[in-house]
């Protein structure tokens, strides 16, 4: 039996062709690809945005905090469901993350428990667009505006999703940070992109992003006169995207509408297919909006007669990954340790946790493979 896997980068001839073309060039690192990609990045939200191409989603992030001003004594707000690279970034900063709990039908951020958790030393909120699906941004935003807070969106699940008809990275945020890891919408293998309406915040993010240089490589090296002095006006970070990469990611930009769809489709036959059975299906965009469908999360009910290893493990027999997103942070021994957080803290979060399973989607499965998976959890749960 052939395994199918959770996922799979979608990467074609054209792709490899770029990667190729970048390669013959001679310019490897950040050159003219990553301008481009930049560019045709910005171009694809809207326009009258600035994007600055970073090696991963995570220093985005972190980028976008400290141009932010972030720092020791500082609090962020974020979700307990959610990767560590959300929070990490915060403790990089010497600023501690104060984690909040989850709707539980959306599985995002639930406002509520945001403006319970402010104090005095909160100084940003950090929503995550969870498996594609757009927070209440409007909410959050009130929120923020109301207290003076920053908000710095994770939208490393949510491309090209959309709030109220408005692409994620065009909301009026004051940073959105995408990802490009080898099983999101779009890949660049590793990689991110953070976007901003803010001059001076996407300055400050470039300078930081290549060693804290007032210069770019790429114009010191490019120059046709004399150009080899550039002065260091901050300890910056390494967190330049490659032309190699860039290269892929423009390829993949173009070939994104085509991934959306494709994607929906999955999405929608398994709503349809997998309505009989005892599960809760992941929430749908509202009317009108996009759902990226990065990931489809299943949670098994009550009456559902095997727990969630135990499918887990069933399905593994069939030849079907899965994965779990996520182990919430506030089970992972330095978030708990470090701040005496308990499964009851987080009752929607540990709740969906225990039950959840993310099953195959990705653009380069075959209808027959999703019938794969489709029968195999009527085997199992039917």
């Amino acid at each position: 039996m052939t395994f199918l896997p959770f996922a799979r980068p979608d990467i074609g001839e054209a792709e490899i062709a770029a990667v190729t073309q970048a390669l013959r060039s001679g310019w490897v690192t950040t050159g003219p690809q990553t301008r481009a990609f930049e560019q045709a990045f910005s171009t694809y939200l809207g326009g009258g945005l600035e994007s600055i191409a970073v090696n991963s989603a995570t220093a985005g992030l972190h980028l976008a905090l400290e141009a932010l001003g972030i720092g020791p004594g500082d609090e962020v707000i974020a979700p307990t469901l959610t990767f560590t690279a959300t929070v990490e970034v915060v403790r990089y900063l010497g600023a501690d993350p104060v984690l909040v709990d989850v709707d539980p039908v959306t599985l995002n951020i639930a406002p509520d428990r945001i403006r319970a958790a402010i104090t005095p030393r909160t100084k940003a909120i950090m929503p995550v667009h969870y498996g594609g699906l757009a927070c209440d941004i409007d909410a959050i935003l009130s929120i923020a505006r109301e207290h003076g807070l920053k908000v710095v969106e994770d939208a490393a699940h949510a491309l090209p999703t959309t709030w109220r008809g408005t692409l994620v990275g065009r909301l009026p945020s004051d940073v959105t940070v995408f990802s490009f890891y080898a099983n999101k919408t779009i890949t660049t293998g590793e990689g991110g992109m953070a976007v901003t309406r803010d001059p001076a915040l996407a300055q400050r993010m470039r300078t930081m992003r290549l060693h804290g240089m007032n210069r770019d490589a790429f114009d010191r090296f490019t120059s046709k006169t004399p150009a080899w002095y550039y002065e260091v006006i901050a300890p910056g970070f390494k967190y330049n995207m490659t032309d190699v990469a860039a290269a892929m990611g423009i390829e993949q930009l173009a070939r994104l509408p085509g991934f959306v769809q494709r994607r929906q489709q999955l999405a929608a036959r398994y709503h349809a297919e997998l309505a009989a059975l005892p599960l809760t299906l992941p929430a749908a965009a509202p009317e009108g909006d996009t759902h990226a469908w990065h990931l489809y999360v299943i949670r098994l009910r009550d009456e559902a007669r095997a727990t969630r290893d135990e499918l887990i493990q069933a399905l593994s027999d069939r030849g079907i990954g899965t994965s779990v997103h996520y182990v919430p942070l506030h089970r992972h021994p330095y978030w708990r340790d470090r701040y005496g957080l308990t499964p009851e803290m987080f009752p929607h979060a540990d709740a969906a946790y225990q039950r959840m399973v993310s099953i195959p989607l990705f653009t380069a499965m075959s209808d027959d493979d999703q019938g794969r998976v489709i029968a195999a959890l009527h085997e199992v749960l039917g």
